[in-house]
């Protein structure tokens, strides 16, 4: 199923993992769904696929999915999910530090839903890498933060995290030339609740650029 990637890395994830039965909803990002559910399906790449919802849902409606993830834990539950849902056929799952791991072969979707991390990530170098494997007429939907919620803002060195507009991203990955038509890049406000109970209303950067050679 994955190979053995060990570092601190590995070892914060894991344990933030190991906390919980279920750190995740267990649904599908709603982004994901809304813009992905009218797409014929072909082979997907999920970016931090976690406990494996997103991968799930893609290959629920017919996709070929490869999750990769830092975390031993989060996929040993994803697999175990696939194998419930019944599409363990349909699901790869990878054990890999995308900090230094490159993809390869193309892929008709590339997702990667809140690529965040409080331990140092390259996000620019690794969402760039990815979107080198996205096939001409394929998909690359990135989905972050535009700001971070109150109660984390100053947990974990998030408050020292710099995070880019969607256009700012689509710029620094070089989406703007002509091998790419953006078809979504906009700022989103949505409802959320803290751990506390705490509300707010959340701003997500939704970058969706199509490949177009």
């Amino acid at each position: 199923m994955h190979s053995d990637e060990t570092g601190p890395a590995s070892e914060f994830w894991d344990g933030l993992y190991s906390e919980r039965d279920q750190v995740w909803s267990g649904k599908p990002n709603a982004v994901l769904v809304r813009e992905i559910e009218t797409v014929a399906p072909g082979r997907a790449l999920d970016l931090g696929c976690g406990e494996g919802a997103d991968a799930l849902w893609l290959a629920e409606r017919g996709w070929t999915v490869t999750g990769v993830d830092i975390s031993a834990v989060a996929l040993d539950r994803a697999a175990r999910h696939s194998r419930e849902a019944g599409v363990s056929e349909r699901t790869i799952w990878l054990h890999r530090d995308l900090a230094d791991w490159e993809p390869d072969g193309e892929y008709d979707l590339v997702s990667a839903q809140f690529l965040h991390s409080p331990l140092e990530l390259p996000r620019e170098r690794v969402l760039a890498a990815a979107a080198r494997v996205v096939a001409p007429g394929g998909l690359l939907l990135v989905v972050g933060h535009a700001e971070f919620p109150p109660w984390a803002q100053h947990q974990h060195g998030h408050e020292h995290t710099e995070l880019p507009t969607a256009e700012e991203l689509a710029f620094a990955l070089g989406l703007t030339s002509d091998a790419w038509a953006v078809e979504a890049g906009t700022s989103e406000g949505r409802e959320a609740t803290g751990p506390d109970g705490q509300k707010a209303i959340l701003r997500d950067a939704v970058l969706k650029a199509r490949r177009t050679a």
